[in-house]
């Protein structure tokens, strides 16, 4: 090594150790914590198993710190009575504009002229509202028949193998595709709806290609080959949803309609619409197949979850107005009278929805927090939610944070739970899987309804049977956590028999 390299790296190194370093903790900050390397700070650790690190912070210096990670001072808040300070602050003050950007251009190529999402939800919120939603809550079921049992027809009689996490995350997308991008033809037919399970089946399996590639994405941290990779899927997704292509299908969605109007407004090119439709098709689609693998993964390792909500359906069928295999849609409400069915998909959000809730500190701020404390934050700063640790894990708001509870959030009378507490106070914010304040998910309510669709519908329909019934629970797959404010979930194969059944609750011989 010559004596210039040499000087040159000890400069580098001198400059990473200033730039980390000459950071202090201000009077009225919260503890600052930059850990050992210069200028990475605790990046590594951080990017490990960001709940085991953050708890570690947390016992370290309490319930709000700041960390040094990768260049960027990120203040962490675990106080979830103090969350509606961070959430419903203006933009001008706390902003999720930045982070919106950089999933944008970074993972999908989409660059938008002027670009606001507080613009972009005023737009798409009234077509996930009231007549639009029930709208997409009956496409959903007519989808959801369309793929599930189609797919089950088309596999013939017997039990197929299938893994659990490619059945929910397939049916799901596969149908919401369906749902709000449209279908091959109206009216349907036998043909037409094979066609659609096909086409669906194509824009599902090249989706899951890019989505494996996504944390790495997220990361920049590609390797040549799947740079290439990345390219070739996501040409072929653009080429899937282009506009030009999604012009000729039918029963296209409001939501769509409105968003490929909103589109052109700004002047968007057709190719870059058809990238900016493959981040919808992420954003919209990503977290609901996850989360039905979740919540059927546990209905399946828990017998007495699984005849409680199977029972509940029963009582729905038995008092329905008409038989299920004359059910052209599922009935409001019956989805708003499933209460058993509503705990265990709060439960299993509670347990695996991991949201990072981000903003970027705008201005410097004095951010109170509920117990009287206030604490300043520095313009330039990333201020960092993560309802995962608290509430949703904290021992003191759930007994046996970690154990499922199927009846977690229903009452002795069998109506909702909401009271929670913490410090002896009522907790408004008890579990946070669709984020919080501006920018909670707009697709909340479509989303919960086409799940409680699938499972429903899966349990009428299918016998299912874990392969190996004493596999524990899967493992959280650490690379998984999403700094964005829906459900994001860990993938882990599960294998899955799978049978047609008759048109009833309870499985085989009923």
């Amino acid at each position: 090594m010559t004596w210039a390299l040499l000087l040159g790296l000890l400069a580098a190194l001198l400059l990473l150790l200033l730039l980390s370093r000459r950071r202090t903790r201000r009077p009225g900050e919260p503890p600052l914590d930059l850990g050992s390397i210069p200028w990475l700070g605790h990046a590594l650790e951080f990017g490990k198993d960001a709940a085991s690190f953050l708890t570690r912070m947390k016992k370290k210096h309490g319930d709000i710190f700041t960390v040094l990670v990768g260049g960027r001072y990120v203040t962490v808040l675990l106080d979830p009575h103090s969350y509606d300070a961070v959430v419903w602050e203006p933009h001008s003050k706390l902003d999720f504009h930045a982070y919106a950007v950089f999933l944008m251009e970074r993972i999908f190529d989409v660059q938008l002229p002027h670009y606001s999402p507080s613009d972009e939800k005023a737009k798409m919120k009234p077509t996930l509202l009231h007549k639009d939603l029930q709208a997409l809550t009956d496409s959903m079921y007519a989808n959801l028949r369309t793929v599930l049992l189609g797919d089950t027809t088309e596999a013939g009689s017997g039990w197929h193998e299938i893994s659990l996490l490619d059945f929910s995350y397939s049916c799901l997308l596969r149908a919401g595709y369906l749902t709000l991008y449209g279908v091959e033809a109206l009216p349907r037919t036998h043909e037409s709806q094979a066609q659609d399970r096909a086409h669906s089946a194509d824009v599902f399996h090249t989706f899951r290609q890019l989505d494996l590639l996504l944390p790495k994405l997220a990361r920049g941290s590609l390797s040549a080959g799947d740079k290439d990779q990345a390219c070739r899927v996501k040409g072929r997704l653009w080429k899937l949803l282009s506009p030009a292509r999604l012009a000729t299908r039918a029963h296209r969605s409001n939501w769509l309609e409105s968003y490929l109007l909103y589109l052109e407004e700004m002047g968007v090119s057709a190719d870059m619409q058809a990238r900016a439709l493959v981040l919808q098709l992420w954003a919209t689609q990503g977290n609901m197949g996850p989360a039905a693998f979740w919540l059927l993964i546990f209905l399946l390792k828990n017998p007495e979850a699984l005849a409680a909500v199977r029972g509940e359906f029963e009582q729905l069928l038995s008092r329905a107005e008409q038989p299920i295999s004359q059910m052209t849609t599922l009935p409001q409400k019956l989805l708003d009278n499933m209460p058993v069915l509503d705990s265990v998909l709060s439960e299993s959000l509670r347990l695996t929805a991991a949201p990072f809730i981000t903003r970027e500190v705008m201005v410097d701020l004095a951010m109170p927090m509920a117990d009287g404390r206030e604490f300043s934050l520095r313009r330039g700063d990333r201020l960092l939610l993560f309802p995962f640790l608290s509430p949703q894990k904290d021992p003191e708001i759930y007994t046996d944070p970690e154990v499922f509870k199927y009846n977690r959030f229903l009452n002795s009378d069998g109506s909702e739970k909401k009271d929670f507490y913490k410090d002896g106070k009522r907790l408004k914010n008890y579990s946070m899987p669709w984020g919080a304040g501006h920018n909670q998910c707009l697709g909340k309510a479509y989303a919960i309804s086409s799940i409680k669709q699938f499972v429903f519908l899966v349990l009428v329909h299918l016998d299912l049977e874990l392969i190996n019934p004493d596999m524990e629970i899967p493992e959280f797959d650490l690379s998984r956590y999403r700094g964005r404010e829906t459900v994001w979930q860990l993938h882990h194969h599960q294998p899955l028999l799978v049978t047609p059944a008759s048109a009833c609750v309870g499985g085989k011989g009923c």
